[in-house]
Formats: structure tokens, sequence, C-alpha cells
């Protein structure tokens, strides 16, 4: 299937690692233009090399830039130098790295400002920069998207991940307002939530239980993974492969959606 991703430009930010990078990856493996972005100049660098180290890779076709999303001056920066780059901007996925792990009594007003911004502001600043770029495309091309990395805890909460359970539900909700705004121009806005999947966030997550419950690291993980319909964890290309479609112009009739790629791990019926 062509994906009608060839020469499309995406703007992805937390792309160091994980699943930021796996979508990356996917979406220049398609023909992509692909701007990376992360708050660390020698991680982001790294993400870079990593993708131009496969075969198909075009170095032309890949920007690594510093960005620090919860400031929004930088996102201003990063977006305009893409475009300034690439001439356009079809395809937006933002992502920010989980706020702090703990419970209730852990958590200063400062952490929850700070967990705020990172995940819910950082969401709405990347959106509100990138929109007249986005809204061009959708004009010219007929292709313009925007994806939401947030967690399968906006839907179904995780214990001790209070900061990321009440900002990512805020995403949600900011995503779903901003797909019935935008459906009329041709801009469609999805949600992706990664379900427990292999990746540096969740062996950080692995070493805050293995502490707090006296378990084996192995012992966490099958607990997670019997939890799921596919009795196990999630890869990082298993999410990519899904934003990439979403990306994709075939996707063009999907919009407002809350995508769970989580095994199963959720129970909801909706």
């Amino acid at each position: 299937m062509d994906l009608g991703l060839e020469g499309r430009t995406a703007f992805i930010t937390g792309a160091s690692s994980g699943l930021g990078l796996a979508a990356a990856v996917a979406l220049a493996q398609e023909g992509c233009n692909v701007t990376i972005c992360s708050r660390d100049s020698g991680r982001i660098q790294a993400a870079s090399e990593t993708i131009l180290n496969n075969e198909w890779a075009d170095p032309n076709k890949i920007l690594p830039l510093v960005c620090d999303v919860t400031q929004e001056s930088q996102i201003q920066s990063a977006i305009t130098k893409s475009t300034a780059k690439f001439g356009h901007l079809h395809i937006l996925l933002t992502n920010a790295g989980g706020p702090k792990t703990g419970q209730i009594d852990d958590f200063s007003e400062q952490d929850w400002r700070d967990g705020l911004e990172l995940n819910l502001v950082s969401t709405i600043n990347l959106c509100r920069h990138a929109l007249p770029h986005l809204r061009s495309a959708a004009e010219n091309d007929g292709h313009a998207r925007i994806l939401m990395l947030t967690s399968i805890a906006a839907k179904q909460p995780i214990n001790s991940l209070y900061l990321s359970n009440t900002s990512r539900a805020g995403v949600q909700g900011f995503a779903k307002t901003l797909s019935e705004e935008l459906g009329q121009h041709g801009i469609t806005v999805n949600t992706l939530l990664p379900g427990f999947t292999r990746t540096e966030r969740l062996q950080h997550l692995v070493d805050y239980l293995v502490t707090q419950e006296n378990k084996t690291k192995e012992q966490v993980e099958e607990g997670w993974a019997k939890q799921a319909a596919l009795n196990r964890l999630g890869e990082p290309w298993e999410f990519a492969a899904a934003a990439t479609f979403l990306a994709s112009k075939q996707a063009g009739f999907i919009t407002g959606v809350a995508l769970a790629i989580d095994g199963g791990y959720s129970k909801h019926i909706l």
C-alpha cells in the first residue's frame, strides 16, 4: 500500500529515543522529510545518526533540532527552522517525556505545574504554532495531520502515575475539541495511546516499582503482560506502524479518535 507520505514533512518532538524516535524512523522510511526534536543536543544528534545508519536514509531529509517543548519560544523557533528547510509541514506528532512518578504526598505544587507544562501545555503550544503551516498544507496538498502521543493512562489511570494520568487526560480533551474545529479545513487530529511498551521511560517505571513493591524486574513486567489480551509488552516499532498509518493519505477520514496501542490492556468497551 502506498501511504502517500513520499515528500511530506513531519515534525516530531521527544524524538531522541523511544516511541518518538521509532515514529521518526518509520516516517523517514516512507519517504518523509523528518524534523526530530529533543532538548538534549547530544541525544538528538545520536537519534539522527540512528536514522541515517539505514541504507534507505537520505541525509537531506533529516533535520535534528534542539527544542525544549516547555519553552514556547523554542517551539516557535524549531518550527520556523523546519519549514525554512523543507518548505512546508504536513504532519505534527507531539510527544514529551513522562513526568515524575510517585504517590500523592510525593508531589509539590510545582511538580503538578511542571507535569502540566510538559505534557499538556507543550502540546497546545506545538499545535498553535504549527497550525498556520498545517492549514496551508491542507489547502495546497489536502494532507495535514496532527497526532498527539498520550498514554493508555488517559483512559485507564495507572497507579503511581498521578501527573501523567492527569495531564494526558487533558490532552485528550484538547485533541477532541481541536478535531471538531479543524475538520472543516481537512486537518485530522488523533491521539495515540500506547500501553506498556519497551522503552527507556518504561524501564524507569520498572525501577521505581521494583523499589516500591519489592519485586523483581521480571515480576513487574510479567504482571503488566498478564493484564493485556496479547499477554506481552509492546515494541516501539508496533507503535510506529500505527502512527505512520494515521499520518498517511489513506487515514484522511479518521479524526477525533483515541487509538489504544496496548495489546488489549485497557478494558473499556469504547
